[in-house]
């Protein structure tokens, strides 16, 4: 199997069902086609109406960190990837009501969006957290975080940006710095992990992770440059 078929078969979701309320229905709808990103687009940067850095955030849930980290950081664009049809929802309505424009929504897979409408050395940022750490052995092969797919990251992101991943499953942690390893590109900031930093609001994943024990960690990475 070559790189690509295997970056093909790895998700960065799993479709859960979900019940949509009406008004994260009408937020579909409704506000999905203005700040939905269209298949069509090629290059991310283009379905802003500004250039400026630009981060994405990969599996925002429902939206919730999402939206606080746009505006709190109104100088750069967010592009959030979603599947999960109530999160989405969620977000929208959040965008729109606080006049949020510099967020824009793809919903379909990270994996897909990556190969077919970013352009190398495009990303700024690009942020991670809670993935689904897929705890039963037999299903590790399913996790987002593998040396493949950091380096399909790593091609698509600026010299010295930075991946930010974020986790509360102390197996998954160590999986993400084994991968991590055998990408050269990738430099830790920290050692290996960091305070949250400031960037990053407590997450409804990362509350409820605390409530059963669990260690929350971050783990922050530089892009080397090339040369």
């Amino acid at each position: 199997m070559n790189e690509q078929t295997h970056l093909r078969r790895i998700r960065s979701f799993v479709r859960r069902p979900g019940r949509l309320t009406p008004g994260q229905r009408r937020a579909l709808d409704e506000l999905l086609p203005r700040y939905g990103i269209d298949r069509e687009v090629a290059d991310l940067r283009e379905a802003f109406e500004r250039a400026a850095p630009l981060v994405m955030e990969i599996g925002f849930g429902n939206g919730q960190a999402l939206a606080w980290m746009a505006a709190n950081e109104p100088d750069k664009n967010f592009v959030g990837i979603e599947v999960h049809e109530p999160g989405v929802g969620r977000l929208l309505k959040s965008v729109d009501s606080h006049g949020l424009d510099n967020v824009r929504v793809a919903m379909r897979d990270a994996v897909e969006v990556l190969a077919d409408q970013v352009v190398p050395g495009s990303l700024d940022e690009v942020r991670i957290y809670f993935p689904d750490p897929w705890p039963k052995k037999r299903h590790h092969k399913r996790r987002l975080i593998q040396p493949a797919f950091l380096e399909r990251l790593v091609g698509r992101m600026k010299p010295e940006g930075l991946l930010h991943l974020a986790t509360d499953w102390a197996p998954y942690a160590e999986w993400m710095l084994e991968a991590i390893a055998e990408v050269p590109s990738l430099e830790l900031v920290g050692n290996p992990y960091v305070p949250r930093p400031q960037w990053r609001p407590q997450t409804h994943f990362e509350r409820r992770g605390e409530k059963k024990g669990h260690e929350i960690v971050d783990i922050v990475c530089r892009i080397r440059p090339s040369g």
